[in-house]
């Protein structure tokens, strides 16, 4: 016998997916959050050379800086921030937004919850106009990456602490303004 399926769905406080684990159902929703939510599981899988409080930024209390985490119960198991802010290569006519700290924790990876978390920015960076969306992507995320509409840009570098990176990038279309 199965597990059940993966199903998803919208819901007040934002997108929601219900997971098997094991035998049980575990629902997963997605909100947006203050920017100390995501800090700790960002510094166990993507940082662990670093201290929270390095970790922090000047720029993730202003307005136009988006943070998401993803929740199974209670526990933070994925978490995106986006800000505006410009690539390194000239970004066109439009605004630009970095994707940061996407992290995503042991054991709930490749369960469709990275894609929920990266689809609530997209729909942020829509709703706020759209532009370019980029980010610096650890080299063995391109394919999740690349399924979500990406493209790479430029060369692979290697950042001694974390490993082989590259930039990649995508276009994210306004969204329609919301009837009244």
């Amino acid at each position: 016998m199965s597990p059940g399926p993966v199903t998803r769905a919208a819901g007040r406080r934002g997108a929601r997916l219900r997971l098997p684990l094991g035998w049980a159902a575990v629902d997963v929703r997605v909100e947006r959050v203050g920017p100390e939510v995501g800090l700790a599981l960002r510094q166990r899988v993507l940082r662990p050379h670093q201290t929270i409080d390095e970790l922090r930024s000047t720029s993730d209390d202003l307005p136009t800086t988006a943070n998401y985490a993803a929740y199974a119960g209670t526990e933070v198991v994925c978490t995106a921030s986006v800000r505006r802010e410009d690539p390194s290569w000239p970004a066109g006519d439009g605004p630009a937004w970095r994707l940061r700290g996407m992290a995503t924790a042991d054991g709930w990876r490749s369960r469709g919850i990275g894609a929920m978390v990266l689809d609530a920015v997209v729909q942020y960076v829509a709703a706020q106009g759209g532009g370019l969306l980029w980010c610096s992507a650890r080299v063995p995320a391109v394919p999740f990456y690349r399924r979500a509409g990406f493209v790479t840009r430029g060369e692979e570098w290697v950042d001694p602490m974390i490993g082989p990176h590259i930039a990649m990038e995508r276009t994210v279309e306004a969204s329609a303004p919301a009837e009244a």
